[in-house]
């Protein structure tokens, strides 16, 4: 391909420069033209063995063998070096363990259903190479910013103050740079098997559509995203096992260090993973926004054509974002989430667990690891439980019946996980206190979705409102979106709020130490909330490849009928990504409040007093809390501005096809579009234009804690940088919650009143229009800028929790 961006252009074996990559079906007759695979010749398809599909699952069979291979290590690595007190870590290892059978088990099921349709393997491989091309170069340029800031921290780390008396600074700088390395390779892994997966699960979903197989079309889509789920879970707890075990042996067993300063040693995986999220996420998000509403205003708004229509030049940019944004991005999303609330856990729970004097310190550390590790059982069983009962019965119901079981599973494992890790004889009722945080965290999730539903789904008032207002024009469509969006932050903030409140009081009364114990509520809360995220990121998932699905059945020029079943798929993916996405939200703002807490504790090991009170009447700390909250908008800004930027390029290039090729629109056609030049358009705009956001969102965190180090030395505040940079923090996150949730189900909301302006029939009316606008509007805002700040909001504080001590001016 060569290093020049615009020559990603990814193109199918034997097709030159400059040829037609796609050779596609006429649409001169759209709905009497049909080739769709009959129901017959589907079921009697035998399993696909074509060289590809061997290959790709031979390759992905090594990476989880690799992985069950690590895990089997470090179970005889902990049984040498803990002996009996490995007992924990060999649970969650073998957990998953199994977790890899189970994923195994989906990609063998996913690759044995048919695939073999020409026209539709044609559209499926360029979407694939057009994926691959873009996730090639974004991670070659991650990788290269994450050498340069690996490099940087193991400097700053040779000056910064030890947390501890066992390390030295070049140990810690060494260690800290490496966990770092470790969260990077990971998160990036989980971000790309999430491509993996949905490239391969889009042709199958279409092919089940195209043979009228409801049931197997839905599972598909649904088991192509919990493969993806279940080992981005995975990869996480296996990373933070093997470096807990890399720094016992190293630290504990040979330099004496006290077994609960060792989760502030982990600091650097959470940072590594958040890094990697932020520009998966901003990237890949301005990747499909920018493709969709070039493609949009181009091909609906102006030349009155369906959506995903062949004729789109931008159409396959399109189809290739769906992957590296809604997949990837979420992957990566998620995978950070889980490693910063794990870390953040671990960091407080020791501390409890060391000022209580509990008789068994390593039950309080390793309580987070086995809640996730019991996420992938009860997921697990929540996934398997997902059967649809036919076409009669509405597919989030389904999908809903999956998460009762598995939330019923993790209420009673938390109550028991709480018994069997957190009784102490020091406190004899304090397990069911944090058995009540748990549960508190689980119901809190579930009414996350259900409230993220009621604004989002067009069976309810907000969307049907929406609608309403876009039969009097463009203007009023807005109008009704943005107030749908405001409206929707409340119900949310109000139910995170009740459950902050009963947690840390619940955690507060338990019989342990007061502040920490409360504290340690809220984790325990998070947990609860967070126990379940593997199921609901399959559903996540499930939107992107049932559109992708949709996408190639036009594409291939399949009837009306075909379509209905992938549109029904695609408009419930629509609400399954927003309530995600509303979970993924709660989530990051309990992980946020967790990771100030531990930073607190940090600082306070650190300088050997407690540091606990921030004094929000100090005009200096009002100072770093306004800073956070502009960071927050100005984020906000750029990464639209990014999307709009990078469109209007697409919109030029696809308007100039139109006017220089008309063939594209005669009847018949004569002409193909030239896909490959607006997948090259949106690599290069997408991958410049991440750069400034999170650039800003990475600096400044650090410029707020060095500005205030320096003014607090001359004045006499030591501690005037910690101060600052913690109310930078909190006000930053807690904005950053409250955006992301209005731009989260705002672009949502405005989604699906598109969706049912055209289940009402009124396609190509002047209703139609003034919908397609709103949802062009709300793409940035449900797919690039607000899922970004979930990102964003943990990143600030995990970079905050890593290079906090060199804020203070000792």
């Amino acid at each position: 391909r060569g290093n020049n961006i615009n020559n990603l252009r990814p193109r199918m074996q034997g097709v030159n420069k400059g040829d037609v990559a796609i050779s596609l079906p006429t649409m001169q007759d759209h709905k009497s033209y049909s080739r769709m695979a009959t129901e017959t010749s589907y079921s009697s398809k035998p399993l696909n063995a074509s060289r590809d599909n061997i290959q790709s699952l031979e390759s992905f069979s090594q990476l989880i063998y690799v992985m069950m291979g690590l895990a089997g290590f470090c179970i005889l690595l902990g049984l040498m070096s803990m002996g009996t007190r490995a007992g924990y870590m060999i649970l969650v290892l073998l957990i998953c363990i199994g977790s890899f059978f189970l994923i195994l088990y989906l990609a063998q099921w996913i690759i044995a259903a048919p695939d073999n349709d020409p026209q539709m393997r044609k559209i499926s491989d360029y979407i694939r190479e057009g994926a691959q091309g873009f996730l090639s170069v974004q991670y070659g340029a991650i990788a290269t910013m994450a050498a340069v800031v690996g490099v940087v921290i193991f400097f700053i780390y040779l000056f910064r103050a030890s947390t501890t008396k066992q390390v030295s600074k070049t140990t810690l700088a060494i260690l800290t740079t490496l966990s770092f390395y470790l969260g990077c390779f990971c998160s990036a892994l989980a971000g790309y098997i999430g491509v993996w997966s949905s490239v391969r699960v889009n042709i199958r979903v279409a092919m089940a559509a195209g043979a009228k197989n409801y049931m197997t079309c839905f599972l598909l889509c649904f088991r192509g995203g919990a493969l993806s789920a279940c080992l981005s879970a995975s990869m996480c707890i296996l990373g933070i096992c093997i470096l807990y075990l890399l720094v016992h042996i190293i630290f504990v067993d040979f330099a004496g260090m006290p077994v609960h300063e060792v989760p502030v040693l982990l600091a650097g995986y959470g940072f590594g993973a958040s890094f990697v999220a932020l520009f998966m996420q901003l990237g890949g998000g301005i990747y499909t926004k920018a493709a969709d509403v070039g493609a949009d205003m181009c091909g609906k708004i102006e030349m009155d054509i369906p959506e995903d229509d062949p004729r789109n030049p931008a159409v396959i940019a399109d189809l290739v974002g769906d992957n590296v944004g809604d997949c990837a991005g979420s992957m990566a999303d998620v995978f950070e989430s889980i490693a910063a609330e794990i870390i953040g856990t671990m960091i407080l729970g020791a501390s409890l667990g060391h000022e209580a004097k509990v008789e068994n310190i390593e039950a309080f550390i390793f309580f987070p690891l086995i809640i996730h590790a019991f996420d992938l059982v009860v997921s697990g069983a929540g996934i398997l439980a997902v059967q649809s009962r036919g076409r009669q019965e509405p597919p989030l119901d389904t999908m809903l019946r999956g998460y009762m079981v598995a939330m019923v599973l993790a209420i009673i494992g938390f109550v028991a996980t709480t018994r069997m890790m957190l009784y102490t004889a020091v406190a004899p009722s304090a397990w069911w206190h944090f058995s009540g945080c748990g549960i508190v965290g689980i119901i809190t999730s579930y009414l996350l979705v259900l409230i993220t539903k009621y604004y989002t789904d067009y069976a309810y008032s907000p969307v049907i409102g929406i609608a309403r207002a876009s039969k009097s024009g463009h203007g009023t469509n807005i109008i009704a979106g943005v107030a749908v969006g405001m409206e929707s932050t409340g119900m949310p903030i109000v139910v995170i709020t009740i459950a902050l409140m009963i947690s840390y009081t619940l955690g507060k009364t338990s019989g342990l130490p007061g502040n920490a114990a409360g504290v340690f509520g809220t984790a325990v809360a998070t947990m609860g909330m967070l126990c379940t995220a593997v199921f609901v990121l399959s559903m996540n998932n499930f939107g992107p490849i049932a559109d992708n699905g949709g996408g190639i059945v036009e594409m291939s020029g399949q009837g009306e009928e075909i379509r209905e079943i992938t549109d029904m798929l695609d408009a419930v993916g629509n609400v399954t990504k927003a309530a995600s996405k509303g979970y993924a939200v709660g989530g990051s703002a309990l992980a946020c409040f967790v990771l100030f807490q531990a930073f607190l504790d940090e600082i306070s090991i650190l300088i050997g007093k407690p540091f606990q009170n921030i004094d929000i009447a100090n005009v200096e700390v009002v100072i770093g809390g306004m800073l956070g909250v502009m960071t927050i908008f100005l984020f906000t800004g750029w990464s639209m501005a990014a999307v709009g930027a990078t469109a209007e390029k697409v919109v030029d290039e696809v308007r100039r096809q139109f006017q220089t090729m008309p063939g594209i629109m005669a009847t018949p056609q004569t002409q193909t579009p030239d896909y490959n030049t607006c997948v090259a358009i949106v690599t290069k705009g997408a991958l410049g234009a991440m750069v400034k956001p999170a650039a800003l969102a990475l600096a400044m965190p650090v410029i707020v804690g060095f500005s205030f180090r320096i003014i607090g030395s001359y004045t006499g505040q030591p501690l005037l940088g910690l101060e600052v940079v913690a109310g930078f923090m909190m006000f930053g996150s807690i904005t950053g919650l409250m955006m992301a949730i209005f731009l989260d189900n705002s672009g949502g909301a405005w989604d699906n009143a598109k969706k049912l302006v055209e289940k009402a029939g009124e396609k190509g009316t002047e209703q139609h229009k003034a919908a397609v606008t709103g949802d062009t509007v709300g793409d940035p805002f449900k797919d690039t800028s607000g899922p970004s700040l979930h990102v964003i909001i943990t990143t600030m504080s995990t970079t905050i929790l890593v290079l906090g001590p060199l804020f203070a001016a000792y």
